[in-house]
């Protein structure tokens, strides 16, 4: 558990909050991968490193680009970069995280090889971005990727897939995409009477995400449309 209550708040969240359903999944698929990572380890697009604390490595360093429309301050950040070249020499890492930072990279053909060439021989990565999700932190949402388009991209540019994993499942993205839906509806409407909007937006949520998970337990197979891709990937020790 993080220690600080605030970011708990938002990444380790309970059913009341509205991101439940993508945090939820994201909390549990980052615990599950994160004993692959080792060594030095570089969090890409670190933000306030909501999930350092599940990480058992021997350096953890936080790099960030400082963009338009972000949602997190930079408190956290060890080194602000130029969303072009990593300020880091050759193989100086021998992991490399980052979580829900691929959609907001407007020059992968740029950034992806920066990544190779820090990430030592042998070295991994991991990575989890959206696939159902509205766009965000405007203007700097750039894309979003299908598992097979991920898995292209990064084999082109000389990874080797490791692991991949979706996710939620069509239940859980539906409702996560309608969950999204009314609390931008309630925030507009009822922004004069915050305490209908809060007691709404309580038990709207709670009641949706308990819903979701109780049917999605029951029909867990269609995962032709989920919440977010995880991407377990492997610099060859031959590079």
């Amino acid at each position: 558990m993080h220690p600080d209550p605030q970011i708990r708040y938002h990444f380790d969240p309970k059913r009341k909050y509205p991101y439940f359903l993508i945090r939820n999944r994201l909390l549990g698929v980052v615990r599950k991968f994160a004993p692959r990572l080792s060594g030095r380890l570089l969090d890409f697009g670190c933000g306030v490193k909501p999930y350092e604390h599940l990480f058992t490595v021997n350096e953890y360093v936080g790099v960030d680009y400082q963009g338009e429309g972000e949602t997190w301050n930079k408190e956290k950040v060890d080194f602000i970069y130029n969303g072009r070249t990593l300020p880091f020499p050759d193989a100086s890492f021998d992991s490399i995280f980052s979580s829900e930072v691929l959609e907001h990279v407007f020059n992968p053909a740029e950034i992806i090889p920066e990544l190779h060439r820090v990430l030592k021989p042998g070295g991994r990565m991991l990575l989890t971005f959206p696939f159902a999700m509205p766009e965000h932190e405007e203007p700097n949402d750039y894309a979003r990727y299908t598992s097979f388009a991920a898995v292209s991209l990064f084999q082109q540019h000389g990874f080797e897939v490791m692991d991949l994993e979706k996710t939620g499942n069509y239940v859980e993205a539906v409702t996560q995409l309608w969950i999204i839906w009314f609390q931008q509806g309630i925030e507009k409407r009822f922004q004069r009477r915050p305490k209908l909007q809060q007691f709404l937006s309580k038990w709207v949520y709670r009641m949706a995400n308990g819903t979701a998970l109780f049917f999605s337990k029951r029909y867990p197979g269609n995962k032709r449309l989920y919440l977010n891709n995880v991407l377990l990937l492997q610099k060859p020790a031959s590079t």
